[in-house]
């Protein structure tokens, strides 16, 4: 049954984002797809969707978006059991420094700050 429900999602976020697209002009050739390699700001599921690897969610009860990832002393997600979240994971290079727990992936608050790992302290 989880299946089904999956399935009629990606259909009807599929056909939403076909309907939602504007036509781009000729200096901009990035295009994205349609249920995979989609740009920021375009309707999403989980973040393997997206180019940026985040399926953000503002709150609970908005849709997720693609989003970029957060940059050095942002405030960061860590890995979240659903694949969408409400603060995004670092750029490469980056390490989301915060406390961690079972029950935070679980509820997706397992938040932090974005630090480089290779800074001096």
């Amino acid at each position: 049954m989880l299946k089904a429900v999956l399935v009629i999602t990606l259909c009807l976020t599929a056909s939403a984002l076909a309907l939602d697209e504007s036509p781009e002009s000729p200096e901009t050739p990035e295009t994205g797809g349609i249920i995979i390699n989609l740009n920021n700001g375009e309707l999403c599921l989980v973040s393997g969707q997206c180019k940026s690897s985040c399926c953000h969610r503002p709150d609970a009860l908005s849709l997720a978006r693609c989003a970029p990832r957060a940059a050095e002393r942002e405030v960061c997600s860590k890995k979240s059991l659903y694949e969408t979240y409400y603060f995004c994971p670092c750029e490469a290079g980056l390490r989301c420094e915060g406390d961690w727990s079972i029950g935070g992936s679980i509820v997706n608050t397992n938040f932090g700050i974005c630090e480089d790992p290779r800074a001096p302290k």
